[in-house]
């Protein structure tokens, strides 16, 4: 099958009919009762034991209810059922799939997966409603999060490093709709994401180098665009001596780094109590001697202690802001420092971005699913209360006559402005090829 999700002979078609979903749940109060039969003995059992236990309950089932199943059919409910009573039942197979990124769950019936970012339906579903809610309670269950009609929606981080969010009736109308993003254990390097084309050899140094010395980078996109990814193979070169601490809602981050203090915000209780924010804990983070603070989305009030920060002395510090293009990103930071109570003029705020900020990271997800890097653009200054910049690089892919899509960059070989880069300009102006110049027609292929 093509989304990994294994089974015998003719099992997709049954495992998606109804006769298999009226069996499985008759089954499945059968091995209740017998569960509650054995009481605490059977939450000392060990997975392969709770198989055999189904396997042999199965059969017996089977047989005395006279329900007309062949082998291959009694055994694929069994690990069904399996799945059930010791796992996260229909998606147990997908959460363990390192192919999958995404799971959305609509409703009981309507399963789609994410791969390589393009999104496809798969033939699998619930019960019902209730089942689906139960799967979800139990991956709530360890975390610790309610789920009812006084706290309908729910965004938790999974023991695994995903993160789950729910939101049931009454602010669902198809039943319980549930989004898994997934994470990788090890994060991508910044050489992986050159051989997966997110960026070329030139765009790569000039990364590192912006990394290195220091400089304040935002990475703005959409969601899904890799953002979170992108940012993590930067880390890889920032100095280990370095103390790093990442500030997030959800903690996503996964940095390849040893010296990494992890923050993450809470929710309130039911009336509100004991929340903290982002913001709190970015104020704190000043207080925590951070050589760079790294945040992973600023959506909120914390843009004012982030530009403060960067301001003051906390160069090298990273973040990813929801936008669709650098321009765009900087008006959100004007807007959330607006909304987060900015006393100052609107040319003092300006400046202060113009002064925190160095370049600005555009990555996005294409229609065929591959992520690439649409541009870099510098930060240069202020000039008649506009924030000045200049795009470095340009996502510009071209169509050879037989209709391939080649990815190309395109450049006007200006070197970056930064004081912080004076090195790398000089390393770049001796070098021959095609540095920051790129080729004769201002583009860079792969």
């Amino acid at each position: 099958m093509a989304d990994n999700i294994e089974f015998a002979d003719d099992a997709p078609l049954f495992a998606q009919s109804q006769e298999f979903h009226d069996v499985k749940a008759a089954a499945h109060e059968h091995l209740l009762t017998r569960i509650e039969e054995l009481a605490a003995e059977f939450g000392r059992w060990s997975r392969q034991a709770i198989n055999e236990f189904v396997a042999l309950e199965m059969d017996s089932f089977a047989r005395l209810r006279r329900i007309p199943l062949n082998e291959s059919e009694v055994r694929t409910i069994a690990e069904a059922l399996t799945k059930e009573l010791a796992g996260y039942g229909p998606i147990e197979d997908l959460l363990s799939d390192p192919g999958v990124e995404d799971i959305l769950v609509n409703g009981y019936r309507d399963v789609y997966v994410s791969r390589h970012g393009r999104l496809s339906k798969i033939p699998v579903r619930f019960s019902d409603n209730a089942h689906l809610l139960r799967i979800v309670r139990r991956i709530l269950a360890p975390i610790g999060r309610r789920l009812d009609e006084s706290n309908p929606m729910v965004d938790a981080r999974l023991p695994n490093g995903g993160r789950i969010n729910v939101i049931i009736e009454p602010l669902s109308l198809e039943g319980p709709i549930v989004s898994i993003r997934k994470f990788r254990k090890d994060p991508l390097r910044p050489d992986e994401l050159l051989s997966n084309g997110t960026f070329i050899p030139e765009i790569g140094s000039l990364l590192e180098a912006a990394v290195t010395v220091r400089c304040n980078i935002l990475i703005s996109g959409g969601t899904s665009s890799g953002k979170t990814s992108l940012l993590n193979a930067l880390a890889f070169h920032i100095a280990e001596a370095e103390r790093v601490v990442t500030i997030e809602d959800t903690a996503e981050l996964s940095l390849n780094h040893p010296h990494v203090v992890r923050l993450e915000s809470r929710p309130g209780g039911f009336d509100g109590a004991g929340t903290v924010t982002i913001r709190d804990l970015m104020r704190n983070t000043l207080r925590m001697r951070p050589d760079r603070i790294i945040v992973g989305e600023v959506r909120g009030g914390e843009v004012l202690e982030m530009l403060q920060a960067m301001n003051t002395g906390h160069d090298g510090s990273m973040a990813t802001v929801h936008a669709s293009s650098p321009r765009e990103c900087l008006y959100r930071l004007e807007m959330l420092a607006g909304f987060a109570g900015f006393q100052g003029t609107e040319s003092s705020l300006r400046r202060q971005i113009a002064n925190a900020i160095d370049f600005i990271v555009q990555i996005g997800r294409l229609s065929n699913g591959r992520r690439r890097i649409l541009s870099v653009t510098e930060v240069t200054g202020l000039s008649d209360d506009i924030i000045s910049t200049q795009e470095l690089y340009r996502y510009e892919p071209v169509t050879t006559p037989e209709g391939e899509e080649l990815d190309r960059w395109d450049t006007l070989g200006i070197h970056p402005h930064s004081p912080k880069l004076a090195r790398f300009r000089q390393s770049i102006s001796a070098s021959s090829g095609f540095g920051m110049g790129g080729s004769r027609d201002g583009g860079l292929y792969v």
